[in-house]
């Protein structure tokens, strides 16, 4: 769909040009990459729920929960490390893996990157589909990570420099759009194989895998690379040339010039690790660090590869744990829907803070729920009322995560670097992310076994810092170009000490105080002409 003329806005430059079925298809083609991360964080949970696959790879947690003689705490039903390393191998792989991909992904293109990841994410769904073996098991769950690294790596940054400025934020959520739909799809899969007579529905789940990465490796092929990035590969006719394509309008020439000048300023940037460090860069940098390991300390990926455990540990039957994910996942999809709508809207802060508030209230109310019912011994039931209302809290929590620190979690460490340590910062993003998301996978169960309902008010307490993290430290970073970003942190009350005038692309902005809000900004009012 071709709309009018588009023009940033909140102080950017004036760039002429259409949003183009073209910038939408291949953004769309792109996006197919958080599938293969999705997939796996919802396959993971129903896979280690069914009965046989635990029978066959973790005998010592199947025979746990049927030997009547064991009186244990509900919260502990599930507390294994091997099962644990089983859902956070992936993420350790993938943590390795997005520092290579940091290195293809800047020599070779966002392109080649995104098809290696697809191919990685192949081979690992088919040797864990025909896994006989722990060891096969978790060979295939590496191979899984290095494709979800390579991805993570490359879909962002590809989406957020093809996309137009006014319409960046929308398009960069499809990624975490194809992450809910993932999520979505896997629990389907999950609540049909469970009920595959002889055992053996697991295999189908993880199997399956093979339809996500197939669908990126291909679609990827057919891709083009963006202009930034063949720029910084030294072919400026043809980035000139795609940049019309995706714009298009011959009338460019603005654009251009500005992605030639940061091109121009990233190639004299030999380590781009090392330049990362200068204090010119210390609000990306801390940016890249904080917000990934933020998004993980939210609590979401223990409720999205964890929730038929979860909802099985504080009594739903087999079937309704495996729904109850289901119907969470409905919930993260739609949510999604509502960030791409307002994210370009209303702004990023403002589904920040309100995701961060009202995470923070269904947490304590989870947590104050559990406790009352099955307190420190881990011993009670749960009404169908109270299920039900523990559903609708989790429902409200995930919801909120899905239209503010889910997406924009991507979003923003996409689109704040620029050209020079672009591919440094998104590697430092997605390698805090998989560190993080390592950490609580392995530890989640024994943490759930020790901590009990007081898990929940451990990232409640987390979610407030965070929450007030973004109030004073994040901009509003809406309708900027991404190339002029040094601007909006130019322009930050406390950034802005960070950036020298030079870093500034274009014609300096003079300052505007704005006594009334010194942490949050409008940069039309900020910024001047």
């Amino acid at each position: 769909m071709t709309g009018g003329g588009f023009a940033t806005q909140g102080g950017g430059r004036r760039y002429e040009g259409r949003f183009t079925p073209f910038v939408v298809i291949t953004c769309l083609v792109a996006a197919l990459g958080g599938l293969l991360f999705g997939y796996d964080l919802g396959i993971s949970g129903g896979v280690t729920s069914m009965e046989m696959f635990l029978k066959k790879f973790f005998p010592s947690v199947y025979h746990k929960q049927h030997d009547e003689t064991i009186h244990e705490s509900q919260y502990c039903k599930f507390d294994s490390e091997m099962l644990t390393l089983f859902t956070s191998s992936l993420y350790l792989a993938a943590l390795v893996a997005s520092f290579f991909a940091s290195i293809v992904t800047r020599v070779f293109g966002r392109k080649v990157s995104m098809v290696s990841g697809g191919f990685a994410f192949l081979v690992g769904a088919i040797l864990n589909g025909a896994a006989s073996n722990i060891a096969m098991l978790i060979i295939g769950r590496l191979l899984l990570g290095v494709g979800v690294g390579f991805a993570n790596q490359s879909v962002p940054v590809y989406l957020s420099e093809m996309a137009p400025a006014k319409v960046r934020g929308a398009l960069n959520i499809g990624f975490q759009m194809a992450i809910t739909i993932g999520i979505l799809v896997a629990n389907l899969v999950n609540y049909g194989t469970a009920k595959i007579d002889g055992g053996w529905g697991w295999r189908v789940s993880l199997a399956l895998a093979a339809v996500p990465a197939v669908m990126m490796t291909v679609g990827s092929v057919f891709l083009p690379d963006t202009p930034n990035s063949i720029l910084e590969r030294g072919q400026p006719d043809r980035a000139r040339d795609m940049l019309k394509k995706i714009r298009g309008t011959i009338n460019v020439e603005e654009e251009f010039q500005d992605l030639h000048d940061a091109s121009e300023a990233a190639k004299k940037v030999d380590h781009p690790w090392r330049n990362i460090l200068q204090p010119r860069y210390r609000p990306q940098l801390v940016c890249c660090i904080l917000i990934p390991f933020f998004q993980q300390l939210t609590g979401i990926n223990v409720i999205m590869f964890y929730a038929p455990v979860l909802f099985k540990t504080i009594g739903f039957g087999d079937d309704a744990s495996l729904m109850s994910a289901v119907i969470t996942g409905i919930v993260n999809v739609v949510a999604t829907i509502v960030s791409i709508y307002s994210v370009d809207r209303f702004g990023r802060r403002i589904l920040f803070l309100e995701g961060g508030i009202q995470m923070i209230i269904c947490q304590i109310a989870v947590g104050g729920l559990i406790g009352k019912k099955f307190g420190v011994d881990g011993t009670g039931v749960l009404s169908k009322f109270d299920a039900d209302f523990i559903l609708f809290l989790i429902c409200a929590y995930v919801a909120a995560f899905a239209w503010s620190w889910g997406p924009l979690g991507w979003l923003i460490p996409s689109e704040i670097c620029p050209l020079e340590i672009r591919s440094a910062g998104q590697a430092i993003n997605v390698s805090v992310n998989m560190l993080f998301t390592f950490i609580i996978a392995q530890v989640f169960l024994a943490m759930l076994c020790h901590m009990k309902f007081g898990l929940f008010f451990f990232f409640a307490g987390f979610v407030i810092i965070m929450t007030t993290f973004i109030a004073f430290f994040i901009p509003e970073t809406r309708n900027v170009p991404i190339e002029e970003m040094n601007r909006v942190w130019k322009a930050h009350w406390f950034w802005g000490k960070y950036i020298p005038d030079d870093a500034v692309i274009g014609r300096l902005y003079e300052m505007q105080a704005e006594p009334k809000d010194p942490y949050n900004f409008n940069l039309q009012q900020t910024l001047r002409l």
